[in-house]
């Protein structure tokens, strides 16, 4: 038999380009909080938009460019791109109101979402190991988001930026797990090149259209800022999608969690935030269940290949 890419490849150099890709975004994210309270359209502009240069150019390296657009399912991009640009937008807007460690841990809400509504909208049989996990990972979420929680403390209003900053993050996380579950039937039949160019395309056109909405005039500073999120928003993507050329996805993707440990850092160093007790033990609870649930997903797979191999010839 042979071999899968991921398995051929080397182990540790997935590994490698997975925690430099996490750095990047990690970056991204502390670029984007540096600019200032922007509109969400706005910023997400500049990260689709500046995120298609180094795309462009990894495409002319392999000679794929001319072939970068072409589907047969244009509609199903376009889904993509409307459900994730939501999501990205909720995710920029809850970044701008909350310190980064917490914006960043509460994203991790993503993974547990998407066995939920893999059940819910996929038919997938999930077992009581999974669905404990995912229970007892929104409990570390709740941990986390508990002392922005004020909505039914005394004096406590709507407009509190925190707790609109949590709401937003969790909306985000959720819609993103629908973005992946889309993204799962277009690796099916799509490059993963032309996903992400279709994405950052639907992305950019798409908040062009909240212009009526208000912009704000960026400083050059602002500007300099969006820019580098957007161009380290491409280069991420990038080194993250050729990690999984090297690894298998169950050994790479628990390294997304250092992320953990990169926001804690960068949001102490740049902005001054400390994490908070709720932070740093809803996060861990939230990191060992999303890392549960990975390796339960590899030993299914084992479980599933052994069956595929003794089943009797049809």
């Amino acid at each position: 038999m042979t071999p899968s890419p991921a398995a051929a490849g080397n182990p540790l150099r997935g590994i490698t380009l997975k925690i430099v890709s996490v750095t990047i975004f990690v970056a991204m994210s502390a670029f984007i909080k540096a600019a200032g309270q922007l509109p969400a359209g706005q910023i997400v502009f500049f990260r689709s938009f500046f995120a298609i240069l180094p795309l462009i150019v990894m495409l002319a390296w392999r000679r794929e460019l001319r072939t970068a657009l072409s589907t047969k399912h244009p509609l199903s991009h376009i889904a993509r791109g409307v459900v994730g640009v939501t999501s990205m937008g909720l995710g920029f807007f809850a970044l701008t109101r909350l310190p980064l460690p917490e914006a960043i841990t509460l994203n991790y809400a993503q993974p547990l979402l998407v066995v939920v509504f893999s059940a819910l909208f996929l038919g997938e049989t999930i077992r009581i190991f999974r669905w404990t996990a995912v229970v007892i990972g929104l409990v570390g979420v709740v941990i986390i988001s508990w002392p922005r929680l004020t909505l039914f403390s005394e004096g406590a209003g709507l407009g509190n930026d925190e707790l609109a900053g949590v709401l937003a993050a969790f909306v985000g996380a959720a819609i993103s797990a629908v973005a992946m579950l889309l993204v799962r039937r277009l690796v099916q039949t799509e490059k993963t090149a032309s996903i992400v160019l279709w994405f950052s395309l639907t992305a950019s056109v798409a908040a062009l259209l909240t212009i009526p909405f208000g912009w704000d005039p960026l400083t050059m500073r602002a500007t300099l800022f969006l820019v580098a999120a957007g161009i380290c928003g491409g280069v991420g993507q990038i080194l993250m999608t050729e990690s999984y050329r090297h690894a298998e996805a169950s050994t790479v993707a628990p390294f997304e969690y250092s992320s953990m440990i990169l926001g804690i850092a960068v949001g102490y160093l740049a902005f001054g935030d400390l994490p908070t007790a709720h932070t740093v033990v809803g996060g861990i609870i939230v990191v060992a269940a999303g890392i549960f649930i990975i390796w339960r997903e590899r030993q299914l797979g084992l479980e599933r290949g052994k069956a595929r191999k003794v089943a009797p010839p049809q």
